[in-house]
């Protein structure tokens, strides 16, 4: 059974449709991985371990009656403690909701369970899942397992980590700043940032509302980028409460016309240069795509160096006002050190009316500038950050910070991004490569993110 640990969720499912493996086989597997990892981990914050046996049990009682639940029929999942989960204790990271428990699930958690996936726990993430690690006051800090010592990355982090660690198969977060795509390049995996309107993010909490809600995006997280492909469909679609979701249409990546497309990639952005490794990995999979039959080109957008600038006052415009609220909202009398520290980068930023205003004007020149660009390209191929996962606690210094443009620019855009494993720093740290393309077409970052995965061989197993 061991095996099962090291397949897609993809896989997993047609071996439980074909009754190759019961799903309550699957589950106790992956329930002893949980207990074997998450201790050096701290991943997993909530046990949902005698309902997903009664739920597997369940699974297997219907496929026996010839009864399938959906695609995901039996297949164990985990959620970022950032979305509701009904009967499950769901605190995104904040003290004044460690026990609080949901109603009702989420929308793209309740889409995941009809398609026949069974909660197998939720995942850490930092205060309100505004950092880029996953450390809080109610669980405390989650670990990479690539090295316990480095962060797997945030908010996402919890979701990575147990991912990596062959914990779970499959995951649901979100990215803001780039929280999906950073934890998958901390973590070595796959992760997908759709299009801002494509997946509601009803029951989420806090809400993607305000000046910042359109940097929020759901997505979900995998080992295997064809795990991607198989949930973007089922968590996608109006459901009548989100007011930012959009019915359109959602190809398919395995009818996208690779040779025809042409790609612009870029190693350093202009407000940060990676490490040479960092660089190296882009460029090497850039000459690959060439080799495929893609027109590669070396360039960028222009404007681009204006994104850490424009997120950073997005955050900073209130004061701080909108945080507060949020703490008083949970009833939170002590802030997570991560939150304060944030805070304390952000208070000089602070705008006036009149300031909020041009920022605004200057965020949208800045996305007519970047939709130009895609005129001439489908796809573009650049860096996650500067470098691999970072020592914990560092993600806030001042050298540091600005490396997270390279996700940044994509939460301003909208735009679908794709991160997956390209290559390896020379000691031994996943480096990820962002897959971007055009908006509404995640099948072509998927099926590109697809061939870079071949290519590199993507995910490997930590020695944890």
């Amino acid at each position: 059974m061991e095996e099962l640990l090291s397949v897609s969720a993809t896989m997993l499912a047609h071996a439980i449709r074909d009754k190759q493996v019961s799903s309550q086989e699957v589950i106790e597997v992956f329930l002893k991985r949980i207990e074997e990892v998450n201790p050096r981990l701290n991943a997993v914050v909530q046990l949902a371990a005698e309902e997903a046996l009664a739920q597997a049990r369940q699974a297997d009682t219907a496929l026996a009656r010839k009864e399938i639940l959906g695609p995901l029929h039996g297949v164990p999942m985990t959620i970022k403690d950032q979305f509701d989960t009904s009967g499950v204790i769901s605190t995104a990271g904040t003290r004044g909701r460690a026990t609080f428990v949901p109603q009702q699930d989420a929308t793209a958690v309740a889409r995941l369970r009809a398609a026949g996936a069974i909660m197998l726990g939720k995942t850490n993430l930092p205060e309100f899942a505004v950092a880029f690690e996953a450390d809080n006051l109610v669980y405390g800090r989650t670990n990479n397992p690539y090295d316990l010592l480095r962060t797997p990355g945030g908010s996402s982090g919890g979701e990575a980590a147990i991912i990596a660690s062959a914990g779970s198969p499959l995951g649901l977060a979100t990215d803001a700043a780039g929280s999906i795509r950073w934890p998958a390049h901390c973590c070595g995996i796959a992760g997908i940032k759709p299009t801002r309107g494509r997946v509601p993010l009803t029951g989420a909490f806090p809400p993607a509302v305000g000046t910042i809600g359109p940097l929020w995006h759901a997505g979900t997280m995998a080992r295997f980028v064809e795990d991607l492909v198989l949930t973007l469909p089922i968590i996608s679609g109006v459901d009548w409460h989100d007011p930012a979701v959009v019915n359109m249409p959602l190809d398919d990546p395995r009818t996208v016309d690779l040779k025809s497309l042409r790609v612009a990639f870029h190693t350093d952005n202009g407000i940060i240069s990676p490490t040479p490794e960092t660089a190296q990995v882009v460029r090497t999979m850039a000459t690959a795509l060439s080799q495929m039959g893609m027109v590669v080109e070396e360039a960028r957008p222009y404007g681009i160096e204006q994104s850490y600038e424009i997120v950073r006052d997005l955050f900073a415009a209130d004061g701080g006002a909108g945080m507060q609220q949020l703490l008083q909202l949970t009833g939170t009398a002590e802030p997570s050190p991560l939150l304060l520290k944030l805070a304390g980068i952000l208070h000089p930023y602070a705008l006036s009316t009149a300031a909020f205003g041009g920022l605004l004007a200057r965020w949208d020149m800045f996305r007519a500038a970047m939709l130009s660009f895609l005129e001439q390209y489908d796809v573009i191929l650049c860096p996650v950050n500067t470098a691999p996962a970072l020592p914990h606690g560092t993600t806030f210094d001042e050298d540091k910070l600005p490396g997270f443009s390279y996700t940044m620019t994509y939460n301003l855009t909208g735009w679908p991004a794709v991160v997956v494993r390209g290559g390896t720093s020379p000691d031994g740290l996943p480096i990820g490569v962002q897959v971007v393309a055009r908006p509404w077409r995640e099948d072509v970052a998927l099926a590109v993110a697809q061939q870079i995965e071949t290519i590199s061989g993507g995910w490997q197993r930590p020695s944890i």
